[in-house]
């Protein structure tokens, strides 16, 4: 039988989605010890640096009773060129899953394909669902269910925007992404999505009267050499009190770190009281800890 993976949001139901949900928070607030990966081994695969996703993971198998192995380009045959296809033959022999944090989204996809074990996608260029298990996770505790609300993206097009816009399609809310010319999101994306998410060019009509302000740094890992003219795109975009005031009143904001004040959000925004951006980092651990129980343990 071959294994579960997920490499998209899309690997889920609606269902599923929500229940994952509901078993982080119950698993945020369990006491008792709870080992359901004991002598159970995570191979984590790093391409790109990680704060939140390495110790999310790591953690969650220790807590879990299991063990989680650090792998970069450094340490493996991967990083010198070996075919993916053979990495993920050898990898998965030996551990009792894999999570992926990556470049091209065609690597994780590859390594799923030939892997004797489950596959996570703890980030590509492409998709980064683990963190919007988390993000759906935050909002749910302080809000509770996302369906029928209004989620503001404001910023760049890129792999967490594409990530909400699936998140959209699956629990049934509205997005409305603001992004300058040049920098949206994939047209597929929004085909696939229909009426469920609008394409706009001015943050204040993306923000207005929206549950959810979202919003993620203007240069991603790989683009540090675009830093300069994604700068000047993205002058007029940033997250700041005045967009954050034509939002519903008890709107939230997130933001999936590392953030840079002063230019995607401002700090007053950051450290303010709709900002949940604490919680969200933490709810990583739990919602990393609720996908691997359903993987590893009922896969």
């Amino acid at each position: 039988m071959k294994p579960r993976h997920l490499i998209t949001l899309l690997d889920l139901s609606s269902e599923e989605f929500r229940a994952l949900i509901r078993r982080a928070i119950e698993l945020k607030h369990m006491k008792s010890p709870y080992e359901p990966l004991r002598n159970k081994v995570l191979g984590m695969m790093f391409e790109k640096s990680s704060t939140r996703t390495r110790l999310s993971f790591e953690v969650g198998m220790v807590q879990f009773g299991g063990a989680a192995i650090f792998l970069s380009p450094r340490d493996t045959q991967l990083g010198r060129g070996e075919p993916i296809e053979d990495s993920a033959r050898v990898v998965s022999r030996m551990v009792d899953g894999v999570m992926l944090r990556t470049h091209a989204h065609e690597t994780v996809e590859t390594f799923a394909a030939y892997s004797r074990v489950p596959v996570i996608n703890g980030l590509t260029d492409r998709f980064h669902p683990c963190q919007l298990l988390a993000d759906m996770q935050t909002y749910f505790e302080h809000r509770g269910d996302i369906a029928g609300k209004t989620v503001a993206w404001i910023g760049d097009g890129n792999n967490m925007c594409q990530t909400y816009i699936h998140a959209a399609g699956l629990l049934d809310f509205k997005l409305r992404i603001a992004c300058p010319a040049g920098y949206e999101p994939e047209s597929a994306l929004i085909e696939w999505a229909g009426d469920r998410v609008e394409l706009l060019s001015d943050p204040s009509d993306a923000a207005r009267g929206a549950d959810l302000v979202v919003t993620d740094v203007w240069a991603s890992m790989g683009q540090e050499s675009e830093q300069a003219q994604r700068r000047n795109a993205f002058q007029g975009y940033q997250v700041d009190s005045t967009l954050m005031e034509l939002a519903a009143s008890e709107a939230l904001f997130m933001h999936c770190l590392p953030a840079h004040r002063g230019e995607e959000v401002s700090a007053e925004v950051l450290e303010g009281p709709q900002s949940v951006i604490w919680d969200e980092a933490e709810n990583r651990l739990h919602s990393q800890k609720a996908l691997l129980e359903l993987l590893l343990v009922k896969n």
